[in-house]
């Protein structure tokens, strides 16, 4: 995967907004994110009214956390996003190869969040850390798991995506397969740093 940017790489080609300044990707796909994010708002709107209600509880349980894990899948999330605005510049620049490669680098990402996930819930486990432990818990496990899903098949859409690049479906000319999948990604990785913010560092 080539990382350079070349010198006259403009605001255009760094961001999704294309030379005809039309919004990024698809209706369908922002009535979708719509519907997520509409979704993550009922969980952050649970989570701020359990807070008022159980305030020291709230303050007392980020600290048992595993801010580490907490922290490392930030930056894999806000490095996955990288790599998937990589291969719209690529696609765009009609290297397709580039483009796959950049996103199996975005998929791989999301594998070793899961991963990093899944080693969390274990050691919360053996911390003594459930759903029925407290209100706090019962949040964090509810609101994590859910994005915890959308990570898994936001990465399968990725992998679509790449098999779409490698038969020649999605060109240089038509590839808005592409940018749909890329914004929704975005939206998984900007659900996660308001996650991380509210369960992981806010007391």
């Amino acid at each position: 995967m080539d990382a350079s940017i070349s010198p006259e790489s403009d605001f255009h080609e760094l961001s999704f907004v294309n030379k005809t300044n039309k919004v990024p990707g698809s209706l369908a796909i922002w009535f979708a994110i719509l519907a997520e994010m509409s979704e993550f708002m009922i969980m952050f709107v649970v989570y701020f009214l359990a807070k008022v209600h159980n305030p020291e509880l709230f303050y007392e349980g980020p600290t048992k956390l595993n801010t580490l894990a907490g922290t490392t899948n930030t930056l894999i999330m806000l490095t996955s996003s990288f790599f998937v605005v990589r291969a719209v510049i690529a696609i765009r620049d009609n290297k397709p190869k580039q483009s796959a490669n950049w996103l199996w680098g975005a998929v791989a990402c999301g594998v070793i969040y899961l991963i990093i996930k899944v080693f969390e819930y274990q050691w919360n486990t053996a911390q003594g850390l459930a759903t029925e432990t407290n209100i706090f818990y019962g949040v964090y496990y509810y609101v994590t798991f859910n994005h915890f899903l959308h990570v898994g098949w936001g990465s399968a859409g990725l992998i679509w995506v790449i098999y779409r690049i490698n038969t020649h479906i999605y060109t240089a000319d038509e590839h808005e397969g592409l940018i749909n999948m890329a914004v929704y990604w975005h939206m998984i990785d900007l659900a996660w740093i308001t996650i991380f913010l509210l369960l992981y560092v806010i007391r």
